[in-house]
């Protein structure tokens, strides 16, 4: 199954963030939070400055979980999108 976001909207695969503190310290699974960054999957017809396969930085409280053949993905309005990781 495919997706395609209308409008402004992208689609976001949120990238996992390391386990361990910088110090060795290992952070259990239910302690951390959600990524904030992710690679941008598909792009609506009116998102400008965003294209499939950048590494985007997002707002925290922003978007739209969705679930597409088990993998979880966000929906967010290309305002939600704080920068592109270079």
């Amino acid at each position: 199954m495919g997706f395609k976001p209308l409008a402004n909207r992208v689609l976001v695969e949120r990238q996992e963030e390391t386990n361990t503190t910088a110090s060795g310290i290992i952070i259990p699974d239910n302690a951390k939070e959600k990524p904030l960054q992710g690679k941008i999957k598909a792009v609506g017809p009116d998102a400008d400055g965003i294209k499939e396969g950048d590494m985007v930085v997002f707002a925290k409280y922003s978007g739209t979980e969705i679930t597409i053949d088990n993998i979880e993905y966000l929906i967010l309005a290309s305002d939600d999108i704080l920068g592109i990781l270079v």
